[in-house]
């Protein structure tokens, strides 16, 4: 007996509209159900083929600030795909906290309007040893970014550079 995959993962909300609002529109979720009587919104990246991978519902009970989550990571297809989330989160004002190399991924830690950490990133066909974070830009141009995160893997500095 193994686990296959995650299926889906989902969070206590506050203010539902707003949320769901973030992750529809910013991300670009599509909502495949929701129930207003009691609350409670499923959100797709693959509505073809998976229901939901996310939910969002009210009743959030920890207070604004708490750490809840370690943090929620949302696979990208492009390196593309990275950069046009480094102009949408700039456009749409949102909090950025990190843009990162990990040497087998490029991310972005980002948060949601209620402060949960998530993560866009990008898997690299590369076996690094884990942890490795060191910061890049992703408004470089493509090239740019290839060659400072080989850079980055030889650099000598520290392998984790998390943010403070």
């Amino acid at each position: 007996m193994a686990i296959a995959e995650l299926g889906h993962t989902g969070l206590w909300v506050d203010d539902l509209p707003l949320m769901r609002d973030f992750y529809e529109r910013v991300l670009g979720l599509t909502v495949t159900d929701h129930d207003d009587d009691f609350g409670i919104v499923f959100l797709s990246a693959r509505p073809g083929v998976e229901h939901h991978e996310f939910v969002l519902q009210t009743g959030r009970t920890a207070p604004p600030g708490a750490k809840q989550s370690h943090q929620i990571s949302w696979r990208v297809e492009s390196l593309d795909d990275i950069r046009a989330f480094h102009r949408r989160f700039a456009e749409e004002g949102v909090k950025v906290q990190q843009e990162v190399t990990h040497g087998n991924a490029f991310g972005i830690y980002f948060f949601d309007p209620e402060g949960n950490r998530n993560e866009v990133y990008l898997r690299i066909d590369r076996d690094i040893p884990q942890p490795f974070r060191k910061s890049i830009d992703f408004g470089l141009p493509p090239e740019e970014i290839y060659a400072e995160a080989e850079r980055l893997l030889d650099d000598g500095g520290p392998a984790y550079r998390p943010v403070q």
